[in-house]
């Protein structure tokens, strides 16, 4: 789908959403936007242009192109196949992309949902945070058909430098469980790499400027050694989102007999982050856990 004259909704203008948005219009969209909290649609229309509205179904109609940034499976529900969700309002031949991470559960309910209505669908959850939706440098991992990837593919590229299909309905999902489980690792093991240094009495900052210079060089390390070592936390990808999708991760393994052992342990330190009243810190207050450890 050409980005030349179609009118897309977006429906969801949190911390990623906004600016997300914030490119399609930037990109010339006709953008109409919905949000729970009517006063930061207002406020986004107010810079960005465009028009917000009342209700998902509202923003939806006459839309090529419907794009749902939102926190959680229940919310998703609600803004698409709810009593004014966006299905009610999108019309026959056109496509709803789900930028929330989800399970594959919903993901092939609202596929199903989608079908019924000749409307076509791809889960499409993203990585590279507040950031990176901000920098238009996210990763978009996309499950569903070739057909409608294509369609999809130029708008979504307004706001990321990769977009991939990675199979049928699901498969978007799936493969972001695959990117939390490896973030999971990465952070605990930076986090014990910080605080082993600081028991050591080393310079923390010096430690980090050889090391990832080699092997354990990583984005994590890169973009989170410095807030980490100064204890800052009031920033990035909380852990409560952190928490909900490691339980996502944690069910399908379940379901998969996918052995998960070192996720589970993490899962259960972010518990002990969110006991520390740091449910809305960045998951790189581990090292926050391992100090308070003692």
């Amino acid at each position: 789908m050409s980005n030349a004259a179609i009118t897309v909704a977006f429906i969801g203008l949190g911390v990623m959403g906004s600016p997300m948005a914030g490119h399609l219009a930037r990109a010339g969209l006709n953008v109409r936007v919905y949000n729970r909290t009517e006063t930061k649609a207002k406020s986004w229309v107010a810079e960005h242009g465009g028009s917000h509205h009342t209700t998902p179904r509202e923003a939806a109609q006459g839309a090529d192109l419907v794009l749902v940034c939102v926190g959680n499976d229940d919310d998703v529900r609600h803004v698409t196949t709810g009593s004014d969700g966006a299905l009610l309002g999108m019309h026959e031949g056109s496509l709803l992309v789900d930028h929330t991470t989800a399970s594959c559960d919903l993901a092939a309910e609202l596929d199903a949902a989608c079908r019924a209505r000749g409307i076509g669908f791809l889960d499409a959850p993203v990585s590279g945070g507040q950031q990176g939706a901000e920098n238009g440098t996210l990763t978009v991992m996309c499950g569903g058909t070739e057909a409608d990837f294509t369609r999809a593919e130029a708008t979504l590229r307004c706001y990321a430098k990769a977009v991939t299909l990675m199979g049928p309905a699901g498969s978007g999902q799936l493969t972001k469980m695959v990117n939390q489980i490896c973030i999971a690792g990465l952070v605990q093991g930076l986090a014990e790499g910080l605080h082993f240094a600081e028991q050591a009495g080393l310079d923390q900052q010096r430690v980090i400027d050889v090391i990832s210079k080699g092997a354990a060089g990583s984005w994590q390390m890169e973009n989170r050694h410095k807030t980490m070592i100064a204890d800052e936390y009031e920033h990035g990808f909380a852990v409560d989102w952190m928490r909900k999708d490691l339980g996502i991760c944690l069910e399908q393994a379940r379901r998969l007999q996918a052995r998960l052992p070192v996720t589970a342990l993490v899962d259960q330190f972010y518990g002990d982050v969110q006991s520390l009243g740091g449910g809305r810190w960045d998951t790189s207050a581990l090292l926050k856990r391992l100090r308070a450890i003692g």
